[in-house]
């Protein structure tokens, strides 16, 4: 095998593997998701059999218009949708509705939805039309009578809270049912975090037993997704996921829509709807079984769980929570709800080696305070770590460029006759100690690890719009001027130039124009990984010159002992 040859194969099958990507993205054959079924908990928590579905308070996933504008057919009036709370915290702006303590409106304020326009933040939850997304929460009851739901009206003494200089910031509905059952509804927001804390605390001051139970409700825009080669957030997925306990599944649209809602119970599930870099969920109390289900009706996505039945006596108080997260894809944030909600970063088939990744970075950016330079410093170990196994492979091709001129002589005297050339060859191979395989097994080691920075660059959001140096404003999209491309294909032109130059004139043709098509393909990769190959490609350099010079030295050694022996 040839080194210069396994490279080619490499790349190809890159190439191929990325393809391949946006085709399942596409393109791939659909199986109907299997629906998973948890033990029953004991009588203490009852499942729900005879709780009504949520989906018969009657509520439709109609789009609630923006404050202020006029009502359209398709949406419900602003008198339907209650009067607005707004909250402001140092990281969201976030609306809410008296009816039913709905979360409709989701502002990040640290996240601009382009680096250049500072003031057009992302918006998370919406009311309009076109981008709905909402986080429904509430009390269902197995009894007749008005309950809290989502679509009971509540009350609150203030229309605006805001942080301050506070840590933490409490929000209070109230709600009551004018037959002694009452209701305080909690919103719960902390300094720096996108954690939003959702308690119902039912007090039942009638003569019966009140029996009910805790769901949460996440709408959210769905269609049809629209790739493009020069949009690396297209290739994300984007709708809904679900972990049921044991593994996370995203649900594609078409799935649902062709095979039906999908539906399981789990007590240490939850729900979420992904997008590139941003995140909304619900996460009910780990160890409560709650049954889940997650349906598409034209274009909005809805993802519901409802929990077990609790009974509150008369003159008792119980306490019903849930909590939601609304925000960017901070690992460290959806750690602190649950572990497994880390798995809504998706790493792909990776993870195992980009979860790593993403730790180290992370702890030299601790210590840097710079990506870019901690991406810079993480090639650096990768290669380190490797430098025994690609020196090797560097030895080979030192030696393979110092015996090139006695191959080309063998290759004009047996032209004719090739399998006397593959035997001469091997003889030379074999007395000069040449192994033409030992590049292949750190090109094939290292491929895994470059495909994991891909993803780590691509889908962790703490890189996303973080500078470098100088025209490198954002580690995530493409270098806008497409400098850092130009310099990876001259210093792959370079590396060609230490290398052993194929024997085969096709094969050195091909490897002559792989540097403009390496650099052609990289022109519209996040400029982090870009960096990351020149990196690599810079210290490749200066070991291979570093072993050619000591290969050269040896040979040398060796040819004037031989000489002296001749003598």
């Amino acid at each position: 095998m040839d080194n210069q040859r396994l490279l080619v194969w490499a790349i190809f099958g890159l190439m191929v593997w990325f393809t391949y990507q946006a085709w399942v993205q596409d393109y791939a054959p659909r199986s109907a998701p299997a629906s998973t079924t948890q033990p029953q908990q004991p009588a203490a928590t009852e499942a729900t059999p005879e709780l009504p579905d949520i989906q018969a308070a009657g509520d439709e996933p109609a789009a609630l218009p923006d404050a202020g504008a006029p009502a359209t057919s398709d949406a419900a009036t602003p008198e339907d949708a209650g009067e607005t709370i707004t909250i402001r915290t140092d990281v969201l702006d976030l609306h809410i509705s008296t009816r039913g303590g709905t979360l409709m409106r989701a502002l990040l304020r640290r996240y601009p939805v382009h680096k250049d326009q500072p003031d057009t933040l992302v918006e998370l939850l919406s009311p309009a039309a076109g981008e709905l997304g909402r986080v429904q929460t509430g009390l269902r009851s197995t009894g007749e009578g008005a309950e809290p739901n989502h679509l009971a009206a509540y009350t609150t003494s203030r229309s605006t809270y805001e942080l301050g200089d506070a840590d933490q910031l409490q929000v209070p509905l109230v709600w009551t049912s004018g037959d002694g059952l009452s209701v305080e509804k909690t919103i719960t927001l902390r300094r720096g975090s996108y954690i939003v804390g959702i308690e119902h605390h039912v007090r039942n001051d009638s003569a019966t037993d009140w029996r009910g139970a805790a769901y949460a409700q996440l709408q959210r825009r769905n269609r049809e997704p629209e790739r493009s080669m020069f949009d690396v957030d297209s290739y994300s997925f984007d709708g809904p996921i679900i972990y049921d306990g044991q593994k996370s599944t995203k649900l594609k649209r078409d799935d649902l829509l062709d095979d039906g809602p999908f539906s399981f119970n789990s007590a240490n599930g939850w729900i979420a709807s992904i997008q590139h870099h941003f995140l909304t969920a619900v996460v009910p109390p780990a160890g409560e079984e709650h049954r889940y289900n997650v349906s598409v009706r034209g274009d909005v996505s809805t993802a519901s769980g409802i929990g077990p039945v609790k009974t509150v006596a008369p003159g008792e108080i119980a306490s019903f929570s849930t909590t939601a997260f609304v925000g960017p894809k901070l690992q460290a944030q959806l750690e602190t709800i649950d572990p497994k909600l880390k798995l809504t970063v998706d790493y792909g088939w990776l993870t195992i080696i980009a979860e790593p990744l993403f730790w180290l970075l992370s702890k030299i950016y601790g210590m840097v305070g710079n990506w870019g330079v901690a991406i810079i410093i993480v090639t650096i170990l990768i290669k380190l770590a490797f430098y025994k196994l690609t020196e090797a492979s560097g030895r080979s091709m030192a030696k393979m460029r110092e015996i090139q001129p006695r191959m080309k002589a063998l290759q004009e005297r047996y032209k004719d006759d090739r399998q006397a050339l593959s035997q001469a060859m091997m003889e030379l191979y074999q007395r000069e100690k040449v192994n033409p395989a030992a590049g292949c097994l750190p090109i094939l080691i290292q491929m895994p690890f470059f495909l994991a920075f891909y993803w780590v660059l691509l889908e962790s959001v703490e890189m996303r719009q973080a500078p470098f140096a100088l025209w490198i404003t954002d580690l995530s999209s493409r270098d806008p001027f497409f400098i850092l491309p130009l310099i990876m294909g001259a210093a792959m032109l370079l590396q060609q130039r230490l290398n052993p130059a194929p024997a085969d004139p096709v094969q050195a043709r091909v490897m002559q124009i792989m540097p403009i098509m390496f650099t052609a393909f990289f022109a519209f990769f996040p400029s982090g990984l870009v960096l990351y190959w020149v990196t690599n490609t810079v210290l490749s350099i200066a070991q291979q010159w570093h072993i050619n010079k000591v290969v050269s030295q040896e040979g040398k050694q060796q040819g004037g002992k031989a000489k002296k022996k001749g003598k």
